[in-house]
């Protein structure tokens, strides 16, 4: 199945304000994993518009926060 998740994520925020914003996204963080691609999309575009200097930050940031006891290797279908 092909669907198009960077458009339903812009259509579903485009009218979204500041505060509808945060709330979508502690809810994506602290609810389902599904929701989690839609974070990726939204992380996309602070990416793409940020300077080399917030993107360096941002990188550092996850480097000393990647939470690794709670890191799990992925299982392969069987």
């Amino acid at each position: 199945m092909n669907f198009p998740i960077r458009g339903a994520v812009y259509f579903n925020i485009q009218d979204m304000s500041s505060d509808e914003m945060k709330n979508m996204i502690n809810d994506s963080i602290q609810g389902e994993e599904k929701l989690l691609p839609g974070l990726g999309v939204v992380f996309e575009v602070i990416w793409e518009n940020s300077s080399q200097q917030e993107k360096d930050q941002m990188v550092e940031t996850l480097h000393q926060n990647i939470p690794r006891e709670k890191a799990q290797a992925p299982v392969s279908p069987s």
